[in-house]
This record gives structure tokens, C-alpha cells and sequence, in this order.
């Protein structure tokens, strides 16, 4: 419970102190209804952790803690309607939401924490080279060795599916103990895939990702709809700055590579001085318009990219798209650079702002790692972690140039 601790004794505080602001704003006084409904809702997120300690590994932290925490409060609200006890509906609206947001981070923070205690390996050729960081992790040498304390067993497949091996593994079923393969593991802690061992069959989406797969075009639409206002005003102000500056067009064309190798024309704001675009940014570059570092940092020169949205050539989140050039020089250093093209390309994506800027082909190879485990971990919950990372970037201001 430890990794719900910190989340739901501040969700219960908080919850406690909204509802009674609410109730005292209403001047209510009957305090013995208020305790009890106080009582219910700070229940609530103790109540979930309990449940949610029960899923050994759950591949959708953030939208199973919304589901249990709903489900958690409904039963609540249902028993203080029972005893007929009076309650303002707008303090359990703000409790609920309260609840529903630290239970979902607590979860997070929960499933972290199991991927990162109590873990072994059974050691086989490359083991250090696979597995980057051996922190916190126990080696097992020998068929032979000690589970003790252990809940997880990482293996590999190839090596440990043996009959020299065959010994620890069922001693591992008969304690209890997770088997499971190192790929997976390296996948959940860093973020990304072994590239040399991906292999596009890997990629078997369950019915929630095939369902998210066809409602995220929903979202991407309705976000670029929702927001047309504020993003119209503040392109009609970039754009008459750089006018101003430079003159036109202050609409720059590149044409990119985007969903199954497709070739598309994608927008920015032209933040270059005419006549000096091409290449690679680099750090104080000259070619910057006065003024227009700040567009650039802030990662406004891509609204012009919520009209390839519009247009079906772009989603909100996927992999970064990259000129026709990049992609093929990447492509003869590493063929499986192919499979970025498998989902629409975004305005933002994982690899973005877990590796950042690439300006050589060796680190577009590593940012490969990034993109294949988004396109294989596709899921709402993801898309969250890329949105709130993306927030962050943008107000540190980290990785443009």
C-alpha cells in the first residue's frame, strides 16, 4: 500500500476540506450529516487502493484507477443515500473529482513501484549488455540459486526455456513467483523496445486498443474543433508578426513521410528568414527571426499542423513525422525504421519527449526504440503520459531549437 499512501491521505484531506468549505458556504450547520458524509467520501480512496493492490500488473494504471475510484464513490454516494443523510451534490462533484485524479496518479506511482522491487534475473549470455541498468535487480547464476524474497523472475526465452533450466522455473510456479520475460521488463522501466528483437508480428492490439485505435480520431477532431478559437487568434498574431518582420509567406510547406509511408505536405510557421531553411537547427542559429525563438520554444510554430489533423494526415500523439531524406538514410542503417509508418504520425509523441531532438541518424535508431513502444503500447493511458510530458516540455522549454 505504500504507493497509494501519499495519494490518498492527500486526496482524503483535500476532499474533507473542499466539502466542508462547500457546506459552510451554503451555511450549513447540521455538522453530523456533514461528519458523515466527510466519513464516506475520505473512504473512498483507501477503498480503491485496496482493490487496486489486487491487480499483479496492470498495462492501464491511469483508466483502471478512473474506472475503480467511479465505482468506489458510486457505492458511497448509494450508501449515504440509504441512511437518508443530506448532501450537497456539487461538494461530492468536487470530492469525486479529487478522488478520481489521485487515485489514478496513486496507481501509476503503485504500478512503478512493482516493476522496480523484489525483481531477479536469471543471468545468460548479454545480460549486461541487454539490460542497461542491473540496479535493484537480483542475479540468479545457476538453475540451483535462492528465490527467496523474490515475487518476480526475469528470463530469456531462448536461453531458459531448457532442460538445464526447467528446475528454477518450477520451483518459480510452485512459490509464486512471476515469471517473466526481461523484454517485457526493459520495456515497462525504460520506456522503449529492444529494436533488435522487435518484430512487427509483436504487435497484437486487445479489443481496448482496437476501440481506442478508432475513437482517437474522435478525439483529435474534437480537440482542433474545441480549440479553434483560442488557436485561430493566436495564429492570426504569429502570423502578422512574421509578416511584419520578414514578410511572406509565413506558412513554411515540408513535405514529410506519414501513415504507411505516404507522402504528405505538413504546415509550420515559417520562423527562418527567407531563402535559409534546410538542414538541421542547430543551437543559436542565426537563421531565426528575431522574436521567433520564443514561437519556436513554446512549440507555437506547429499549430499549423491542427489543419493536417483536420485533414486526416495527422493525429494529436504519434511518432514524430521526418522528411522523405532522413527517413531513407535511417531506413539503410536500420530497416525496421519502416514500421514508424504504421500509425498516423503526431504533432507530438513519445519518442519526443522521452529522447528529444535527433540530429544524426544513430540517434533517429535510438528514438526507433521510443516510437515501436508507443505504436505496440498504444492506449489512452499513454497517450495521458505523452499529453502531460508534452505540457511540461513546452513550459521548460526543453528540446527546442
Amino acid at each position: 500500500m505504500r504507493g497509494f499512501l501519499r495519494p490518498a491521505i492527500l486526496s482524503a484531506l483535500l476532499q474533507s476540506a473542499v466539502y466542508a468549505y462547500v457546506m459552510i458556504s451554503a451555511n450549513r450547520s447540521d455538522w453530523h450529516n456533514i461528519a458523515a458524509a466527510i466519513v464516506a467520501t475520505a473512504t473512498v480512496p483507501f477503498l480503491a487502493a485496496a482493490v487496486l493492490t489486487a491487480f499483479r500488473r496492470n498495462e492501464a494504471p491511469i483508466g483502471t484507477g478512473v474506472i475503480v475510484s467511479l465505482a468506489v464513490y458510486s457505492v458511497a454516494v448509494t450508501v449515504l443515500s440509504a441512511f437518508r443523510i443530506p448532501v450537497s451534490y456539487t461538494g461530492l462533484a468536487w470530492c469525486a473529482l479529487i478522488a478520481i485524479v489521485l487515485t489514478a496518479y496513486g496507481n501509476l506511482r503503485f504500478n512503478r513501484l512493482r516493476n522496480s522491487t523484489n525483481i531477479a534475473v536469471a543471468r545468460f549470455p548479454g545480460l549486461e549488455v541487454a539490460i542497461e541498468d542491473l540496479r535493484g535487480l537480483s542475479i540468479i547464476d545457476s538453475p540451483e540459486g535462492s528465490l527467496e524474497g523474490i515475487d518476480t523472475l526475469l528470463i530469456d526465452v531462448v536461453h531458459h526455456h531448457s532442460g538445464e533450466w526447467s528446475p528454477l522455473l518450477s520451483r518459480s510456479y510452485l512459490e509464486g513467483v512471476e515469471i517473466l520475460p526481461w523484454t517485457r521488463y526493459a520495456e515497462a522501466r525504460y520506456g522503449k523496445l529492444d529494436v533488435e528483437s522487435f518484430d512487427v508480428s509483436h504487435l497484437v492490439y486487445a479489443p481496448s486498443q482496437l476501440i481506442y485505435s478508432r475513437a482517437k480520431r474522435f478525439f483529435d477532431v474534437s480537440f482542433v474543433l474545441l480549440t479553434l478559437p483560442i488557436t485561430l487568434l493566436l495564429s492570426a498574431v504569429v502570423g502578422l508578426y512574421i509578416f511584419a518582420r520578414d514578410g511572406g509567406p509565413v506558412i513554411f510547406v515540408q513535405i514529410r513521410r506519414g501513415y504507411g509511408g505516404k507522402r504528405f505536405r505538413m504546415y509550420k510557421f515559417r520562423t527562418m528568414y527567407k531563402k535559409t531553411a534546410g538542414g538541421a537547427t542547430a543551437k543559436n542559429d542565426k537563421r531565426i527571426i528575431p522574436g521567433c525563438r520564443a514561437i519556436r520554444k513554446f512549440r507555437i510554430d506547429e499549430l499549423p499542423q491542427l489543419l493536417n489533423i483536420l485533414r486526416g494526415e495527422m493525429s494529436l500523439i504519434g511518432p514524430r513525422p521526418v522528411a522523405e531524406y532522413v527517413a531513407k538514410a535511417t531506413e539503410r542503417v536500420e530497416p525496421k525504421y519502416s514500421f514508424r509508418s504504421l500509425v498516423l504520425p503526431g504533432i507530438t509523441g513519445w519518442a519526443q519527449v522521452s529522447s528529444g531532438y535527433a540530429e544524426t541518424t544513430d540517434q533517429e535508431v535510438k528514438k526507433l526504440a521510443y516510437d515501436l513502444y508507443y505504436i505496440k503500447r498504444l492506449s489512452f493511458d499513454l497517450d495521458l503520459l505523452v499529453l502531460f510530458k508534452t505540457i511540461r516540455t513546452v513550459l521548460l522549454g526543453v528540446g527546442a531549437r
